[in-house]
């Protein structure tokens, strides 16, 4: 029996939620549903709000450190979910992994330096390379069988001296890919072998539908672990990206030391309470309500894949294998990025995120957020219908 109710509706507007709040803004529009910003419409844990409310009790919020049963909680979590074995002076809090990424590049390349990506990926994958004036190079994914690849052989020919990081997104965004041991070992030989630094964003390892289990990079080899940082949270498994609680896991001494000095110097790995108190409670207490959650997101994205089937063939779901994001392949419809866009906000009423922010190969698509009531999805998937009916667009 089900302990917690994800079918509950909760009225987000006025609480400045970018999902909600930047509706106008950004679409135009305030009342769009919004299926955009990767997070959830679902209550955090309770088990979480009442850890936050017992200490802000206490009434005194002064600095403070990162103590050892904060450690203790990350290790424990990432060896029982990921089989993982990590120590504690390869951990750092970050104040964000998009700013992670920054830091990266910052402190490991310079202006000359080419960083390369694998689009369609994370649109800030792009952009934040690009705004520390950085050279963005495409190593771009292969459809295969309606899933996306690593194009191996296209790495290798794009490689030049000038290539010093590659940025992995691991599972990947959007697509929703748990990529394989093999595929992860092929990036560690290439990487390692060409001086090329792995950057592994894994904000999203925990939400691996069975029978996918995510691997993290560094563990696949001696050649991945000792070239790479990899990038973890709690804030998108359990909705508290608000809380701000991500870490790095970096097991090369000498990249460790590099980087942590990085942060050290600006007290960048610096946390505050509740987001050490967050994410040590989750991982402590929160495994039941993830199970309970990614039973409930595999069956939003089984209704919206057989929704799509039965009335909407001309777009097709990327099943994701991890996540609650859905790739849907618009292509079918035959219309312009521009007017694919005005049919879901102008025609459905629906703000999504338009494909082609993810890069090459995101033209034709829209990206679906599914971490949200059944309800609010089965409304959504209407509106669509209605619209596309109404524009008598045909298969």
């Amino acid at each position: 029996m089900s302990k917690y109710n994800f079918d509950e509706i909760v009225d987000r507007k006025g609480t400045n939620a970018i999902k909600v709040d930047a509706l106008e803004p950004r679409y135009g529009n305030p009342d769009l549903i919004p299926m955009w910003v990767a997070d959830m419409d679902f209550k955090s844990p309770p088990c979480v709000t009442e850890a936050i409310i017992e200490r802000a009790k206490h009434g005194i919020f002064g600095y403070t450190n990162a103590y050892q049963s904060y450690y203790d909680s990350i290790i424990s979590w990432v060896n029982r979910q990921h089989d993982w074995d990590i120590k504690q002076e390869w951990i750092s809090f970050i104040p964000g992994i998009v700013k992670g990424i920054a830091f990266a590049i910052d402190c490991f390349s310079t202006v000359d330096h080419k960083i390369i990506i694998q689009p369609p990926v994370y649109h800030p994958f792009r952009i934040i390379p690009t705004l520390h004036h950085r050279i963005v190079v495409d190593n771009p994914l292969k459809l295969n069988s309606g899933q996306y690849e690593m194009d191996i052989e296209g790495l290798k020919n794009l490689i030049d001296p000038t290539c010093k990081m590659l940025i992995l997104c691991n599972p990947h965004n959007p697509g929703g890919r748990v990529w394989t041991r093999q595929e992860l070992i092929d990036i560690a030989e290439i990487c390692y072998d060409n001086d090329i630094l792995v950057i592994s964003d894994e904000i999203h390892s925990d939400l691996a539908f069975a029978p996918h289990k995510h691997i993290p990079f560094a563990c696949v080899s001696e050649k991945a672990a000792q070239n790479s940082i990899t990038f973890m949270a709690p804030s998108k498994t359990f909705n508290i990206a608000g809380i701000i609680s991500s870490f790095s896991v970096i097991p090369n001494k000498e990249i460790r030391e590099k980087f942590y000095a990085y942060l050290e110097s600006s007290e960048l790995e610096s946390g505050h309470i509740f987001a050490y108190l967050a994410t040590e409670t989750v991982y402590n207490h929160g495994e039941r309500w993830l199970t309970e959650l990614k039973d409930y997101l595999w069956n939003n994205i089984t209704f919206v894949d057989k929704y799509l089937k039965a009335n909407i063939p001309q777009i097709k779901a990327m099943l994701p294998q991890a996540s609650f994001l859905i790739w849907l392949d618009c292509r079918k419809l035959n219309l312009s990025q521009k007017e694919l866009n005005f049919l879901f906000v102008n025609d459905a009423g629906l703000a999504l995120n338009d494909g082609t922010m993810f890069g090459q190969g995101g033209e034709g698509y829209m990206r679906l957020n599914i971490g949200t009531p059944l309800s609010i999805i089965k409304k959504a998937l209407e509106n669509l219908k209605k619209a596309i009916d109404a524009k008598q667009i045909q298969y």
